[in-house]
Parts: structure tokens; C-alpha cells; sequence
């Protein structure tokens, strides 16, 4: 593929794709963990996500391994890796340095939930300006399809993988792209159980897979133990916890046994699937100024998501902790024309960076301002302050919040 072809692509066909099969490290059949999503109902145990789906001429069970949200997320970390190899990708940093704060020294546009227009972002400073009062900032705040041209040039991840300025004029109804490419990673055809309900006789399914907890405390600190937990941390008596101090199990501490436990959690499947949708039509739908501008914009937009793909591929499918993932072959994209053909397209990983480099460098031929530099902004002292009276409740055990499983865009 060239730059030529692919622009030839943004222009007539529908889009590019690829069904890609792939099996656990540990081989067919071993067991993996999928996300953890908050159980339905009061007190509910976490369980995985569950669809039945069509597949040829049967129904099977299948279960969301990694989602649309997650997928952007990591092949948003693989293009941050592609960047520190050089590959000049446009994004936005906002460099906490100076403020010394642990364990935080930047946020980039690649990895802030909300893109650039993240609040991270936005109460940060362009020079000395807040950054969304600056000029960059007014250009982002009205950016629309019909002219996306400093999104591009700012930050071409957010038009690739939608972004909203919900802070926007209009009650949230400001700046608003949705997602031209679409990645997301299923386990097909999971034995599920199916379970009554013998109060209402409603039917529910769970994994057929079971996962075990439990721990030996190597000290032997035993359950009746009188412990207490107050403002000056625990001890055995109220008077060394301090004030507020209550009665607590050891457990509470992190202390004794942890009881055996047994959960359905866990699958295994027949195989899993990595689906990658390229909306070439969602990619026309975006303007960047008419004539050799549009061409250029859509072109880049184009090789930045097949170099996001190429990137994934390289480095592999480790997820999360046993739900590490390898490719059974490798399948090649398909490009998927408006009447519905297709036809096979290689790709790999030097290709796709050349391909991407060529594309930058015709968009800067077109008049884009793009920079292999990124745009750096410094945070103001009201969100350093945030930050530092955060972590320093953390520190102390007094964050206030449940913490809550699951995944977000």
C-alpha cells in the first residue's frame, strides 16, 4: 500500500477491516479473565459481559474481552510508544514537572479520558493564558466536522477515536466527533450455566468457569483479635487508634487469614476475535478546508489508524493479569468497497510508518501546521492543588470513595 492507494480509498470505498483470530498464550481452551463489571442489583458480585450473537447459522455465547473504550485506550498507548520511536504524531502535553507532585510527571492528549478536551487539559496553561482562552483553545472549542482542521493539527487521535467537548457553550452541545474506527476484542462461543431464580423463576447465565481466592497470614493473626481503627491508624486498644476510633476486624487491616472464596469468574472459549472497523465514510463526513486539504486530512487520519493497528499487532495482546492473548495467523485487512466487495491488504509494521510519515508529510505540503513537537502546557496552581490534597488523603486512608471495577473511554 502507498499513499496514493490510500487516497484513492478515502475517497470511493467504505471502509477497511479485519477479523483477526486469536487464542490465550497458554493455548486453545486455557482459561482467561475478561473485565469485571459491577453485578446488577444491590450487593451483586462483579461479573463479566455476556452477549449471544450470531455466527454463521447459530446463536452462541460470547463475552466482551476488551471493549470499544479499552481498545481506544491501548491503541492509543501503542501510538504514545510510536511517538518516543520518532514517528511524529501531533498531541498535546501538559508537563507536571515543576510541581513535583508522585508518581505524576505528564498527561498527554493520548492518555487523558476526554482527548483534548479532557478537564486536565483545560485547566492547564498555554503560556500564561488557560489554555481553552487561548487562540488554540477558542479554535478547539468550535471545531465542527465541516472544518476539523485544528483538531488535525492538534490532536488527530480525537477525530480518530471521537472526542466531545461536554464543557462546551450550549450545555455540552459544543465540539463533538464520533469514532471513525471501531476495535474490539470478543471470546466466542463460552459454555455458560443456566440458573432459575426460585423465587420469580426468572433465567439468568453465568461462566461455567470458577475463580478461587484465599491467603494464609504467615503471622497467624487470628479473627478474634480486638483491633481498633481510628485517626491515628490502629492498634489493640481505642486509646493508641486515637480519635474516632472503632472496632475492627484484623482483616480490615490487612491482617489474618483470608477465608476461601469461589466466584464464577473466568471463561474459556472456542477462540477470540479482534474486529477492526476503518470508516472510510466516516472519514469523509470530516472537511478540513476543501480540495487537497480534505484529501490530505482523510489520508492521515487513514494511516494513523493503520498504524495504530500495526503497532498493537508488534507488541502483542497482554491485557490484563491471565487474559494474555497471541494471533492464530495473521490475517490480512480488507478493503471493503460500496457495493459490498472486498479485496485483501497487506500490511506491516514498516510499511505502516512509512505510510504514515509519506501522509504527514503531504498534509504539511497542503498547508497543515503540523509539528513533530508536541504542544506544551503547564498546569495551573489550582489543579496541582487538587492533586496534592488528593494524593495526601490517599496517604492517609481517607479518600472517601469506593472504587468501582469496569472500564471507561
Amino acid at each position: 500500500m502507498n499513499i496514493a492507494n490510500l487516497a484513492k480509498m478515502t475517497v470511493q470505498d467504505a471502509a477497511l477491516r479485519r477479523r483477526q483470530v486469536l487464542q490465550p498464550a497458554g493455548g486453545k481452551g486455557d482459561k482467561i479473565f475478561p473485565p469485571t463489571y459491577p453485578g446488577e442489583g444491590r450487593n451483586a458480585p462483579p461479573r463479566h459481559v455476556y452477549e449471544r450473537r450470531r455466527l454463521e447459522t447459530k446463536d452462541v455465547w460470547c463475552v466482551l474481552v476488551d471493549s470499544v473504550q479499552s481498545q481506544a485506550n491501548r491503541l492509543e498507548e501503542c501510538l504514545l510508544q510510536a511517538i518516543a520511536d520518532g514517528i511524529p504524531i501531533p498531541h498535546v502535553i501538559v508537563d507536571f514537572s515543576a510541581a513535583k507532585l508522585e508518581g505524576i510527571s505528564r498527561v498527554t492528549s493520548l492518555d487523558a479520558p476526554h482527548r483534548v478536551y479532557d478537564a486536565i487539559l483545560r485547566d492547564s496553561l498555554l503560556g500564561k493564558e488557560p489554555f481553552m482562552e487561548s487562540e488554540i483553545g477558542k479554535r478547539l472549542a468550535k471545531a465542527k466536522a465541516e472544518d476539523a482542521s485544528v483538531l488535525l493539527e492538534i490532536s488527530p487521535t480525537a477525530l480518530l477515536f471521537g472526542a466531545w467537548h461536554s464543557t462546551g457553550e450550549g450545555g455540552g452541545l459544543g465540539a463533538k466527533f464520533a469514532r471513525c474506527l471501531i476495535s474490539e476484542i470478543m471470546g466466542i462461543d463460552v459454555p455458560m450455566e443456566e440458573l432459575t431464580d426460585q423465587r420469580t423463576g426468572e433465567i439468568d447465565f453465568r461462566t461455567a468457569g470458577r475463580r478461587t481466592g484465599s491467603r494464609i497470614d504467615p503471622l497467624g493473626v487470628l479473627r478474634k483479635v480486638e483491633v481498633f481503627k481510628g485517626e491515628s491508624g490502629w492498634g489493640t486498644t481505642e486509646a493508641a487508634a486515637g480519635k474516632k476510633a472503632k472496632k475492627v476486624r484484623p482483616s480490615e487491616i490487612n491482617h489474618g487469614n483470608i477465608a476461601p472464596t469461589v466466584q464464577p469468574l473466568g471463561v474459556t472459549c472456542d477462540h477470540l476475535e479482534h474486529s477492526f472497523v476503518l470508516s472510510l465514510a466516516a472519514l469523509r463526513r470530516l472537511r478540513f478546508g476543501g480540495g487537497e486539504r480534505d484529501s490530505a486530512g482523510r489520508a492521515l487520519l487513514a494511516a494513523l489508524g493503520l498504524l495504530a493497528l500495526a503497532e498493537q499487532d508488534a507488541r502483542g495482546y497482554a491485557l490484563r493479569s491471565r487474559c494474555d492473548l497471541v494471533c492464530e495467523g495473521q490475517t490480512a485487512l480488507e478493503l471493503v468497497h460500496p457495493d459490498g466487495s472486498t479485496e485483501a491488504v497487506a500490511i506491516d509494521l514498516p510499511t505502516t510508518r512509512k505510510l504514515y510519515k509519506d501522509t504527514f508529510e503531504a498534509a504539511q505540503s497542503a498547508g497543515f501546521k503540523l509539528s513533530p513537537e508536541p504542544l506544551r502546557l503547564t498546569p495551573q496552581p489550582k489543579l496541582v492543588e487538587i492533586v496534592r490534597k488528593s494524593q495526601e488523603l490517599a496517604l492517609r486512608g481517607a479518600g472517601g470513595e469506593d472504587e468501582e471495577s469496569g472500564e471507561q473511554s
